[in-house]
């Protein structure tokens, strides 16, 4: 047996839009902000007087480590990583969408960091041109491995589209220095990255090249971490450096970077969302190409105490805005998250890592809310502001006035200091033909996670074969697969059911399929010819979600969600005071597709109820006997990712219930 995937084109209207305005708006816009060229006020993610924001300065930076400029490095110590993401998402966009100007632009950005690469492989700009002599030797802070993996990610990603050698030169050199300097020989570093990144990186290296080395060296920094718990501590009292690489980083706890224990030990997500998330995401791939069956216990165990106790309702991950971390179980505070947008496209990584080990809906159905959701809701429908943290409830004066939400933004900046978030979207939104489906070889299954309309091809037995998938998700809930072949071709072909269609219908060829799920996908196993069509119906009823009872930000309160987005209420639509609107027992929900409104959306309209402020409230503060009288209202909720568009408001995504 023998199944490949060939290519994957998506058409569908939501996500075809997204993809281009990436390609026409985001690449040039992050283009000028990394060159200084853009007129834009850059923001720090909160109150913090350390954060550099006066500009970016991140190919000034590759031009004076080249050699081709003189200057200091400005900006995060990972600085570099902007560049990186933003050459990886221009890869993508290549392989959508030729483009010579396009790919002039990004070659010439390769022949820079080629110059900037030193003799040995080292590749950094900030260590190259400020403190050399501090190679490797601040690791918690110095993001010199992160840095690293996004690189060698965009040059994978560069030479796959573009089969430009150099980027892949580069990568290689950059990982071989790296294998060099890090192991268990004498002469070797035994330590690892503060964040994790490298180690998702060297298994796509590996995949491509072949080179076991880099997936052996993945697979050491993963169970090197934790192992030892003075690592950091020593590299910090052996530095002779006069300054931070980064401010602040002292006190932080092994937890942060996941280094308190060996990764196979740890029960509970712990630390830096985003760290975690990285590491997850590269232990399923190690355990996938190592055979390593302990990691993939690992993720799992890591998976089910995320999803069952410390992840948001919109696939936000992250409860504290202190080391942007996870908190404890339970701990979902709506006003005072963080939910990083980067958070969010880990767990999209981490998820559909985990499908290639074992395809289960529960990880597709994280992946898809949090795509639905956070993912796009961290940057404005015009793809040049962008969120950092994704609130699930807003105030604009406290966020004004309260220094503990100075991190929970009321609209979207057009650049951050931190500016991680944005080119990682933008190389997500390129990358997303790879989430639809894995594949199964040794049994020709083809597993179908997400549903937008496309047309790929296939290659099962050494006989091409193309489905064609229309449907008009995510507004409505039908989906159809359409086979076309030259010859009768015998695969399986696994429908994902979601989680939030209660019931369905299947029908091939016009009959009924009466199956039952395996792992949440329907498995049709046949004989397929040309023209044969699967008929997918999912009802796109309006729900009420309720959190855990030990959720104590939602005690008595709902979420309303509708196929794969929840909704959210907003002050434009609905007036202020937020918090004194409730739903009540008996009321009714009324969908709308709006085509004016937010690019067109689908809107769910409620008559709810909203509590007055009597009189008697004036100049009182606390009353023993105080009237409770309320006022019927028209409610209008829209879908959470397209909040903060239209004007400066209150927004709240769990809303009180009588």
């Amino acid at each position: 047996m023998s199944l490949q995937l060939k290519s994957l084109t998506i058409t569908d209207p939501f996500w075809a839009h997204y993809r281009e305005l990436v390609r026409t708006e985001m690449i040039p816009y992050q283009w000028n902000v990394l060159n200084d060229n853009a007129n834009i006020t850059i923001e720090k993610e909160r109150n913090d007087n350390s954060i550099p924001s006066e500009k970016s300065h991140a190919i000034e930076n590759f031009k004076i480590a080249a050699g081709l400029k003189q200057g200091n490095h400005y900006g995060w110590v990972f600085q570099d990583s902007d560049v990186y993401k933003w050459l990886e998402a221009v890869a993508y966009s290549l392989s959508i969408h030729a483009d010579t100007e396009l790919q002039e632009l990004a070659d010439g950005v390769i022949d820079l960091i080629a110059l900037a690469q030193e003799e040995d492989g080292y590749l950094n700009t900030y260590f190259s041109i400020e403190e050399p002599e501090r190679r490797f030797k601040k690791l918690a802070e110095s993001h010199e491995l992160y840095c690293a993996g996004h690189f060698i990610e965009a040059a994978v990603a560069y030479y796959e589209s573009t089969h430009n050698e150099k980027a892949l030169t580069i990568a290689c050199r950059l990982a071989d220095c790296i294998d060099v300097h890090f192991g268990k020989e004498e002469h070797q570093i035994q330590g690892y990255d503060g964040h994790e990144e490298i180690e998702l990186a060297l298994t796509k290296l590996y995949s491509l090249t072949g080179e076991q080395r880099y997936l052996e060296l993945s697979r050491y920094f993963l169970y090197e971490r934790g192992t030892d718990t003075t690592f950091f501590a020593r590299q910090q009292a052996a530095d002779n450096g006069h300054k931070a690489v980064i401010e602040g980083m002292n006190h932080r706890p092994l937890e942060y970077y996941q280094a308190h224990q060996p990764i196979l030990e740890q029960q509970t997500a712990e630390g830096h969302a985003v760290r975690l998330v990285y590491m997850c995401t590269a232990m399923a791939d190690v355990a996938l190409l190592a055979g390593d069956t302990a990691m993939l216990e690992g993720c799992r165990r890591l998976w089910k105490n995320i999803i069952n106790k410390r992840m948001y309702i919109t696939g936000g991950i992250g409860s504290t805005v202190d080391g942007e971390a996870f908190t404890l179980d339970y701990d979902l505070p709506n006003d005072t998250m963080y939910c990083e947008t980067c958070a969010s496209i880990g767990l999209i990584f981490f998820a559909f890592n985990m499908l290639k080990n074992e395809a289960r809906s529960e990880y597709a159905d994280v992946l898809e809310r949090a795509l639905y959701n956070t993912a796009i809701g961290g940057m404005a429908l015009d793809g040049k502001h962008f969120f950092y943290v994704n609130p699930l409830e807003v105030h604009p004066e406290s966020s004004r006035h309260d220094p503990g939400k100075s991190h929970v933004k009321f609209t979207r900046p057009e650049w951050f200091g931190c500016a991680c978030c944005p080119p990682n979207l933008a190389r997500l939104l390129t990358s997303l033909h790879k989430y639809i489906y894995t594949i199964q070889a040794d049994t020709n299954t083809i597993y179908t996670h997400l549903f937008m309309t496309h047309t790929t091809e296939l290659e099962i037995n050494d006989h091409p074969v193309q489905l064609e998938q229309i449907t008009n998700l995510p507004w409505e809930g039908d989906v159809s697969i359409v086979t076309q072949m030259k010859q009768s071709t015998s695969f399986t072909l696994a429908i994902r059911l979601p989680y939030w269609a209660e019931h369905y219908s299947l029908l091939l060829n016009g009959n009924p399929i009466d199956t039952d799920p395996i792992n949440g996908y329907i498995h049709i196993d046949r004989i397929w010819r040309s023209n044969d069509k699967l008929e997918l119906k999912l009802p796109m009823e309006i729900k009420e979600y309720t959190a855990h009872p030990l959720v104590r930000a939602d005690t008595g309160k709902v979420a309303i969600g509708r196929g794969p987005f929840i909704y959210c209420a907003e002050e434009v639509d609905n007036g202020e005071h937020l918090h004194l609107v409730q739903l009540t027992q008996d009321q009714t929900y009324e969908y709308e597709f709006d085509e004016q409104l937010l690019g067109g959306v689908g809107t769910i309209k409620v008559e709810a109820r909203k509590r007055n402020i009597e009189p008697e409230w004036e100049d009182v503060l606390y009353a023993s006997k105080a009237p409770q009288t309320y006022t019927s209202t028209a409610l209008r909720l829209i879908p959470y990712y397209c909040w903060a568009n239209r004007q400066i408001g209150e927004m709240r995504v769990w809303l009180n219930k009588a």
